[in-house]
């Protein structure tokens, strides 16, 4: 034991490794069978571990809601103990935590296979420690006592690419009905019902004559290649699922179609340009499914009835189901492997899911359940997660699920990541959607100012907008407000940022929705609405407060020169926060995307978004034109940004702690 394995190199792919930065506990590490092995993609945080031990996991509650969140296609292959014992030998407590992922591999995945590399490392929590302290231990699973140091470790650059030009996402959608049959004086028969009922849909995907149409999610309009069409009797079906005398007769065409691998409906050269988002660069198989027995017999057969037995009197309780389920596989994947190793599973799993979820009431109330995907922040996988559509996404229990998935995932308590607006729409996609200025809908310019030239601070630190909003400025609508409404613009764009990040699904107010709202917290007169008084900051953290329940920070400065003292607190806003903000100084309002600051010599800029623009929405003129740049309060010629004899209002929305 702490050998170096010398054939061992572990890969981290992975952007956050350690979850636990305070607390000791266990995270499971998780890879692919289909990488380079052995290779951590993604972490969870155990949340289920007995009172008296935070590394000790309670396996049958982990692996019921692991296997609802992870695409099949990866799967747990290591665990890391985050813990503070020193006088306790770091090889026992990995040792430990492997040992637990093996059981939790022989329960979760059936006969393991001995030549897996299991991964265990460990981190002592003590001052200044990080990921860099981590160790790193290595099992093969045909030798559970033998426990090695990895030869290396290294952190792959650009891992979203190297994960998804090897691979691809395959989605298969299957919308199913149901029957559970159950003796009306023994209604706990319903849980072995639908275990029954679970078994037979198992079956029919297995079916000799369900067919498999196989196509690219993204086909060009024109070419490419055809769609694929698999039955059943051409799958990899496992040997005690064939009779014993059962001779499969394969034509020309049959073996062609088995030989083909997932590479067949991409090119095999991938261009250079950076990898953006899963839902726009990563190549994507649609699995569709048909149970109409479209292959023709070489005998006659007669109509099938389904005949379920009843020893008494019973009762039918239909279910509906929509499956969708996501997977990944690499390019040199078997299509028939794809759909025998991964599809049919992943579907079954996620009945399975559902049946833990719905079961439990299911004789009180016929719950609404619907699979979303997600890809948070820092995960280069999709993440399925299965919510109740009954009740609101506010209600309490809702909440609380959203914030349990927070806390595994590792993700912020303030942001509403895992809402089903955010969930990732993998149908509509089409080729151009990169060049749209906003695909949720609006016609707005969004993001203005992605690719602008560098502000010029020598040495500086940019602090920037986290998300994105869409530029309202003056005469949009065709409302006339040039010379009075760069406040209300202003607050437009504030507004619409909080709507793209799902904070809000209210729409953009109008002027004079604005107004309206003034005049109902009593801030200002009826007579107010419709006119063309300016506003100010305090105003616009009245509207905030009321439309959205959004808390903000202002802070004065008795002249623009000051500004630039604020440029650290400003960073620190951009950095923690991220939300736009208002600069309101005499009858002029700007939006602040960001600041650059060096800190040693106090040097800074502003990146300014400026309502004041009346011209048409062309990216090249606003940005060529100066309406969206970077701002020195005075500049190379002498020219001063914010005025010396105004005083200035800058507003800060805080952003809602919520999930």
């Amino acid at each position: 034991m702490g050998d170096v394995q010398k054939d061992v190199r572990i890969r981290i792919l992975c952007r956050n490794l350690v979850l636990m930065k305070k607390e000791i506990g266990l995270q499971w590490l998780i890879g692919s069978p289909f990488l380079f092995s052995p290779s951590i993609v993604s972490t969870l945080r155990c949340l289920h571990t007995f009172p008296n031990n935070p590394h000790s996991a309670v396996l049958a509650k982990e692996s019921d809601e692991i296997r609802s969140l992870l695409p099949l296609g990866f799967e747990v292959i290591g665990a890391l103990v985050v813990h503070d014992k020193n006088d306790v030998k770091v090889e026992k407590l990995v040792g430990d935590a492997i040992s637990a992922v093996r059981s939790f591999r022989k329960a979760h995945y059936g006969n393991d296979n001995e030549d897996q590399v299991l991964i265990g490392a460990a981190l002592e929590l003590k001052n200044g420690c990080s990921e860099r302290d981590l160790q790193f231990f290595v099992s093969r699973t045909g030798k559970p006592h033998n426990l090695d140091k990895a030869s290396a470790v290294i952190y792959e650059d650009e891992p979203e690419k190297k994960l998804w030009e090897k691979g691809c996402l395959v989605r298969c959608e299957l919308p199913l009905k149901l029957p559970l049959y159950y003796a009306l004086e023994n209604p706990k028969d319903l849980e072995s019902a639908y275990e029954l009922a679970i078994k037979a849909v198992e079956r029919k995907l297995r079916d000799p004559q369900v067919a498999y149409v196989i196509e690219a999610q993204n086909k060009p309009s024109s070419g490419g290649p055809e769609p694929v069409i698999l039955h059943g009797v051409e799958l990899d079906l496992p040997a005690e699922e064939l009779p014993e005398n059962a001779v499969v007769l394969e034509t020309a065409e049959d073996f062609l179609l088995r030989s083909r691998a997932c590479s067949y409906f991409f090119s095999e050269t991938k261009d250079n340009t950076p990898f953006n988002s899963l839902e726009e660069d990563a190549d994507k198989i649609l699995v569709s499914i048909m149970f109409n027995r479209s292959k023709s017999d070489v005998q006659p057969s007669a109509p099938i009835a389904e005949y379920y037995p009843a020893l008494g009197e019973a009762n039918l309780l239909v279910i509906n189901h929509k499956l969708e389920v996501l997977s990944y596989a690499t390019k040199d994947l078997l299509l028939t492997h794809m759909v025998s190793k991964l599809v049919i599973p992943g579907l079954v799993n996620q009945l399975h899911s559902l049946k833990n979820k719905i079961l439990p009431d299911l004789m009180k109330q016929h719950r609404q359940l619907r699979p979303y995907h997600f890809m948070p922040p820092g995960i280069l996988h999709p993440i399925t997660v299965i919510y109740e559509l009954t009740y609101g996404e506010a209600e309490a229990e809702q909440v609380e699920y959203r914030r349990s998935l927070h806390w595994r995932l590792g993700l912020p308590f303030d942001r509403p990541i895992l809402r089903i607006a955010n969930a990732i729409s993998l149908i509509l996609i089409k080729d151009s959607a990169r060049d749209k200025p906003n695909p949720k809908g609006s016609s707005l310019l969004r993001d203005v100012h992605h690719g602008i030239p560098s502000s010029g601070v020598s040495g500086g630190h940019v602090s920037l907008i986290q998300g994105s909003y869409e530029y309202h400025h003056y005469l949009q609508d065709g409302f006339d407000d040039s010379g009075w409404g760069c406040a209300y613009r202003s607050l437009q764009t504030i507004i619409s940022w909080f709507r793209q990040q799902h904070y809000t699904s209210i729409d953009v107010p109008t002027h004079r929705e604005i107004q309206q709202s003034l005049v109902e917290i009593g801030d200002k007169d009826p007579s107010f609405i419709g006119s063309r008084e300016w506003i100010g900051a305090i105003e616009l953290s009245f509207v905030l407060d009321k439309l959205l329940g959004v808390s903000c920070k202002v802070i004065n400065v008795r002249s623009g020169s000051e500004l630039p003292e604020k440029c650290r607190e400003l960073a620190l806003h951009f950095e923690t926060q991220g939300t736009p903000i208002m600069i309101g100084g005499g009858v002029l309002a700007y939006t602040l995307l960001g600041v650059d600051y060096n800190d040693t010599s106090g040097d800074c800029a502003f990146l300014i978004l400026d309502p004041h623009y009346t011209g048409s929405d062309d990216l090249k003129k606003i940005v060529n034109g100066g309406w969206c740049g970077w701002k020195k309060a005075v500049d190379s010629k002498g020219k001063h940004f914010f005025l010396h004899d105004k005083f200035y209002n800058l507003l800060l929305p805080l952003r809602p702690d919520m999930v």
